[in-house]
């Protein structure tokens, strides 16, 4: 039963942070005759120092360096999901600085990017997350008296679909009657409401949406087709990501060319 739960650990952590998998067996291996909450503090502070003090350094030999924007929370940083390309990173700064041109007070908030090493090492739950070219963007909403914010509505900034109006497409429910039982899995992952009177605001998000199309380092972006027609625009890099992926109306996912 403790190789079955050391294994599960061991699996669990790699799949969330990339790096937890080995260092909880390299504590396992040199202490192992210590007592549980030894191993526990070793572990913590190894991952720690790891993910601050090691990881960034071997990053570059990998092509993959710290997301330079705001990455919405502590968690992503923590969890090693904040790793992009050089060129990746240039993308988001300069679709930043077109965003702030007409929105000077809010900043460009990335979610999930990618881990640090090795290309094809997937980022779960997302399917193509592995190879440092991709990065979700937060959507903007608006406060009560109208006015466009960067902050979010669930602690993770996923799970709080804008659902299609009456007489938009329903491609979720589409995705339903085919058996795609996990295309609104996010919903279960929003770690707790903090905002919860903010509405999606439909002009940041269509200059947003047109600074990210218009850029020459972007080659598709991944929103629910009902958004697309909610927000009109129209660019060929605007894809519908399929029904085997997950929902795509709680933020843009964005990738090179």
């Amino acid at each position: 039963m403790k190789v079955v739960l050391h294994l599960l650990a061991f699996i669990l952590l790699s799949a969330i942070t990339q790096t937890g998998g080995i260092l909880y067996l390299l504590v396992l291996l040199f202490l192992r005759k210590q007592k549980w909450w030894m191993k526990v503090l070793a572990f913590v502070g190894l991952y720690i120092f790891t993910s601050w003090g090691v990881v960034p350094v071997i990053a570059p030999y990998f092509g993959r360096e710290k997301v330079e924007v705001r990455v919405l929370n502590f968690g992503y940083v923590l969890a090693n999901r904040n790793y992009v390309t050089p060129q990746m990173n240039e993308a988001l700064r300069s679709i930043e600085d077109r965003f702030k041109a007409d929105y000077p007070d809010l900043e460009l908030v990335v979610l999930d990017a990618n881990f640090p090493f090795f290309d094809g090492f997937p980022l779960l739950p997302h399917l193509s997350h592995d190879d440092g070219e991709k990065a979700d963007l937060a959507f903007l909403y608006e406060n009560r008296e109208g006015e466009a914010t960067d902050e979010q509505i669930s602690r993770s900034g996923y799970g709080i679909f804008e659902a299609p109006m009456e007489g938009e497409l329903d491609q979720a429910a589409g995705c339903a009657r085919r058996g795609a039982w996990q295309y609104e899995l996010t919903r279960y992952f929003t770690f707790g409401i903090v905002n919860p009177d903010l509405v999606f605001s439909e002009n940041a998000n269509r200059k947003l949406l047109q600074i990210i199309v218009a850029h020459d380092q972007i080659g598709k972006v991944f929103v629910e087709p009902h958004l697309k027609e909610r927000l009109g625009v129209r660019n060929d890099k605007i894809r519908f990501q399929g029904c085997h992926s997950v929902r795509h109306d709680d933020h843009f996912h964005i990738q090179l060319r």
